[in-house]
């Protein structure tokens, strides 16, 4: 349970600081440099969606052609270039190409290589979301365009692994949860009871939404991660919430107890009073006493 809490806090951590240092990082002299064309095998990135990603294979080289224009009245040193995959703000694949090229005020550049896709089976699976970036010596982004990737990696990568631990982490809080339920070892206090409940909750919809990327099925945004993780949370929290209160074990024996004196009072009762009550029978003997009454002496007529 503590480790579980650990993994949601990390996660939480790292898309809380991830988000502003990605806005934080491009200067605002750099912010009319932009991207205008990145294609990886032909493919434009800016075209990618959940329904056309960009397939990556590992193993593969591919050609990489970025065009980078700069509108502004100052020369732009690009140092790098990086194709990555993030999901809540992790990084699970980076590629970094040194480039090193000048881009003058008002002039557009184009930038070729080739980029070999090595350790990609290692590091994820299914589908997920990234960017091209470019960026200058001390690794500040300049500019970057967003794109949708299909990583054909294993399902024992990184990603993959990050996925196994949402599953075990996430059975063995609803496991633990289930037991206190049926044992009645819930807190009394409805807000306890529905704390217990919250960490299965996240890991339920972390998981739904781990199982659609890894699948090919949908490849949610960081705030839909976030959204989903708090509507599971929420609904879990709420059956904790309202669910009856536990009875304690002292006061189920006590009550067993006094149901067991009242039987047995009843009982008692029964038969005291059907003894008291219980007629003769026709066929028994009867058994008549006579008495004889003799009259006491007179002593007057002695006298």
């Amino acid at each position: 349970m503590r480790n579980f809490v650990v993994v949601v806090l990390l996660v939480a951590g790292c898309t809380l600081l991830s988000a502003p240092s990605a806005s934080a990082s491009t200067s605002a002299k750099d912010a009319a440099v932009q991207i205008v064309s990145a294609t990886v095998d032909g493919q434009n990135l800016k075209d990618s969606t959940q329904s056309a990603p960009l397939r990556l294979v590992p193993g593969d080289s591919v050609d990489v052609a970025v065009q980078v224009a700069n509108h502004g009245d100052q020369a732009v040193h690009i140092r790098h270039v990086e194709l990555s995959g993030r999901v809540l703000g992790l990084v699970f694949y980076n590629y970094l190409a040194n480039v090193d090229f000048q881009i003058a005020p008002g002039a557009t550049e184009t930038v070729r290589y080739r980029l070999e896709l090595s350790g990609l089976k290692r590091q994820g699976v299914g589908l997920m979301r990234g960017e091209m970036a470019v960026t200058d010596a001390d690794g500040n982004t300049i500019a970057a365009t967003p794109m949708v990737s299909d990583i054909r990696g294993s399902y024992f990568s990184v990603y993959g692994l990050f996925g196994f631990a949402l599953l075990v982490l996430t059975a063995l809080a609803s496991i633990d949860a289930a037991l206190a339920l049926a044992r009645h070892k819930l807190s009394d206090n409805r807000f306890l009871r529905g704390v217990r409940l919250l960490m299965p909750g996240i890991g339920v919809g972390l998981l739904l939404l781990f199982t659609a990327s890894a699948c090919r099925i949908w490849v949610p945004e960081t705030p839909i991660w976030l959204a989903v993780a708090g509507v599971t949370a929420a609904l879990f929290f709420a059956c904790g919430y309202f669910s009856p209160t536990p009875r304690d074990e002292d006061d189920d024996e006590d009550d067993d107890i006094l149901d067991d004196d009242m039987v047995i009072g009843t009982d008692a009762l029964h038969t005291e009073t059907t003894d008291r009550l219980t007629p003769v029978s026709a066929d028994e003997p009867t058994v008549t006493i006579q008495t004889m009454r003799t009259a006491a002496p007179d002593h007057r007529a002695g006298d």
